[in-house]
């Protein structure tokens, strides 16, 4: 059952999400290990499976991790009229993160860290 305010995502959009999510990080140009830590610690052979095109069972918490990395995306596509500028800024320092890029913050593995990074993103959508 949904909670109130929140959609549930179902098997066939969670299929989507995940197709959608081995080629955002084919651009994102990430390698194997850290599109594992992105999608929660995923283990080496489901993440070789799911680059392969078998999707399997997806959890909750892959779910939502997809689906917030597919609004990082979006937002950065909307900032970005040139995406492989949106594509490259997650690995520019940025002075909003220290010096740090976009990834090492999401790289810290927590979905929170996604949430985050999302919610910054649409705060600088909105500031325009």
């Amino acid at each position: 059952m949904a909670r109130a305010g929140y959609s549930v995502i179902t098997d066939d959009e969670a299929a989507a999400l995940a197709r959608a999510t081995v080629n955002l990080f084919r651009a994102w140009h990430l390698t194997d290990a850290e599109a594992r830590v992105l999608l929660g610690d995923l283990s080496s052979r489901t993440w070789a499976r799911r680059k392969a095109g078998d999707v399997g069972r997806i959890g909750r918490d892959l779910r939502s991790r997809m689906a917030t990395l597919m609004g990082i995306h979006i937002a950065l596509r909307t900032i970005f009229t040139e995406p492989d500028r949106g594509y490259a800024w997650i690995r520019l320092p940025n002075e909003a993160f220290e010096g740090r890029c976009a990834l090492d913050m999401m790289m810290r593995g927590e979905i929170s860290d996604l949430v985050d990074l999302r919610a910054y993103l649409d705060a600088e959508q909105s500031a325009w």
